[in-house]
Order: C-alpha cells, then sequence, then structure tokens
C-alpha cells in the first residue's frame, strides 16, 4: 500500500504525488460511489494496484475551486478589465477565514490604469495591509510573492479573466498554460482552466484553478460572520452587548468606528450585503409525496 497527494483529477482518474515526486494514476473502487466518497484534489490518499483505498481526514476544503488541504489561498484580483470589487475581495477573505486558509492578495492588471485611476485602488489595499492580510502586485512577484509561495500548499482563486493563469505561467514558465483574452462584450474572462491541477513549486505546491465569478455564504452564520473580520475584532469589545452582531444594535463600537474612519466604509457595507444574504437563506425540505418520489416542498 502507497501514501500519496492527489495533484489532478480529471474523468474518473486521480493522478497522486507519492513521496518521491512519482506521480502515479489511480481511479477510485466501485465502493466510493456507492459510500457517496468524492476524491478531490488535494486530498490525501493510500492506495494499491492503482486503485484509490482510502481518503484521510481533511485539514479544509473549498467548494469553488474544489480542492482540500490547502495551506493558503492567493487571491487574484484585477484593477481593471473585469473591473477591481471589493465586494468580491471580501467575499473570497470571508470564505476563506471560514476554513482555517490564510489568504494572499494579488492585484493584477495595475499598470493598465493611470496613476490618478490606481489610487483610491492601492488606497482601499492599503487598509487590508494594515489589517494584517499579505498584498502583492506585479511588482512584488520576483521576491516577496516567491517567498510567501514557498514550502507552502497554495491554491490560486479569483474571477474569471482576473490572470491568474498568466500568473502561474510567470512563475512557472516551464508549463505554457493556455491563456485567453477578455469578452469585451461581457467585461469578463473566457474560461482557460477546465480543471484544479496542483504544480510543484519551491518545495511547495501551487494550483490553477477554474475562474468563477461568485462564492455563496451557505455555511456562515450571521453570529460566526463577524468573528471572520480582523478589523472588526479589534473593536467589538467596545459594543455594549457581547452577541452583537453589528447591525441594528445600540452603543456599537463596531458601527462607531465606522463612522470615525477606522473601517473602512466600502468593507462595512459589503459585511451588511453578506449578512443579508444569510439571513435571506432558507432551508429546503423534502417530502415524499403519493410515487414515493422525493418533491421540494416550499421555502
Amino acid at each position: 500500500m502507497q501514501t500519496g497527494k492527489i495533484i489532478k483529477s480529471n474523468s474518473g482518474f486521480y493522478d497522486v504525488q507519492v513521496a518521491n515526486q512519482q506521480v502515479v494514476r489511480t481511479r477510485a473502487r466501485g465502493n466510493f460511489r456507492q459510500k457517496k466518497i468524492k476524491p478531490i484534489v488535494g486530498d490525501w490518499v493510500e492506495f494499491e494496484n492503482d486503485y484509490l483505498l482510502r481518503i484521510k481526514p481533511r485539514k479544509n476544503e473549498i467548494e469553488r475551486p474544489l480542492i482540500a488541504n490547502v495551506d493558503q489561498a492567493l487571491v487574484v484580483i484585477t484593477a481593471t478589465q473585469p473591473q477591481f470589487s471589493s465586494n468580491l475581495l471580501d467575499r473570497f477573505l470571508v470564505v476563506l477565514a471560514s476554513q482555517n486558509i490564510q489568504p494572499l492578495i494579488y492585484l493584477s492588471k495595475l499598470d493598465l490604469l493611470t496613476s490618478i485611476q490606481q489610487a483610491p485602488i492601492l488606497k482601499v489595499l492599503k487598509y487590508y495591509q494594515n489589517q494584517g492580510y499579505q498584498v502583492f502586485t506585479a511588482v512584488d512577484r520576483e521576491q516577496k510573492l516567491m517567498t510567501a509561495l514557498a514550502d507552502k500548499e497554495t491554491v490560486l482563486a479569483g474571477q474569471t479573466g482576473v490572470g491568474k493563469t498568466t500568473l502561474l505561467n510567470q512563475l512557472l514558465p516551464q508549463l505554457h498554460l493556455a491563456t485567453n483574452s477578455i469578452s469585451t462584450s461581457l467585461n469578463r474572462g473566457k474560461h482557460t482552466t477546465r480543471i484544479v491541477t496542483l504544480y510543484p513549486y519551491k518545495q511547495g505546491l501551487i494550483a490553477d484553478t477554474p475562474g468563477f465569478s461568485s462564492l455563496n455564504l451557505t455555511k456562515i452564520t450571521r453570529e460566526q460572520l463577524p468573528q471572520l473580520y480582523p478589523d472588526f475584532l479589534q473593536y467589538s469589545s467596545n459594543c455594549k452587548y457581547r452577541s452583537c452582531v453589528h447591525l441594528n444594535e445600540p452603543q456599537c463600537g463596531v458601527k462607531q468606528a465606522v463612522e470615525q474612519g477606522q473601517i473602512l466604509t466600502s468593507r462595512y457595507q459589503n459585511y451588511c450585503q453578506f449578512q443579508a444574504e444569510i439571513a435571506q437563506e432558507r432551508p429546503v425540505y423534502l417530502k415524499n409525496d403519493k410515487r414515493g418520489k422525493k418533491n421540494n416542498a416550499q421555502k
């Protein structure tokens, strides 16, 4: 029996990298499907005779992109094409925090803007940097970013067309991965990465992933959400109520910090939107009809 990590999954085959860096192509046993067990990239597995026998417990898991056991995520956002979005950035940061995954922020396409156009974006990112988030741009690629990625398992995450594959080609030029242009009609990129793949990088692994345009918050509760904001935590001790979620409560330390400019207004506005999304989630109940089939009940 051998142990290794799934570095690629495609059409029911799983490429597993073992200790000597050899890659073995495997398949899952039939009982995996019966037990509804789905191996994913990043899983540590045991296998024998090219068949997966067991998936070891995961320390974390991201649903979109689907990957497990990562140390950190490099969130790639654009200055333009598509337009910079603090809402999307905050959504990534919240979802990653809920999975205890360290986020890194990489700003691409800054060179397409004038210095005047760059200023408000850089000001926003300076705030994140001051809150302890690591922020990188293209000028950092050769030094700070490479150091941050070394010896870690990193997943590249971001909206379609932000330049994840382009960045990966710059970090690992031998890959020659296909890239594509932005759709001018939709102002978003065309998909070029179809599957999640882990590549060796500086004694670690780095993953290219399919792009996507949204992240849902269905697994986060309204009480948990404020705990995922490190900048909120330093002011929440000033709240009158210990259970304060920083919305309508009186004498809220977080809202006071927003009014005083200590918390970024857009950051708090995004938080309020996320709370509204969580509040709107309703459970879907299933019931059997007379023929024994399951139908969705009304929400």
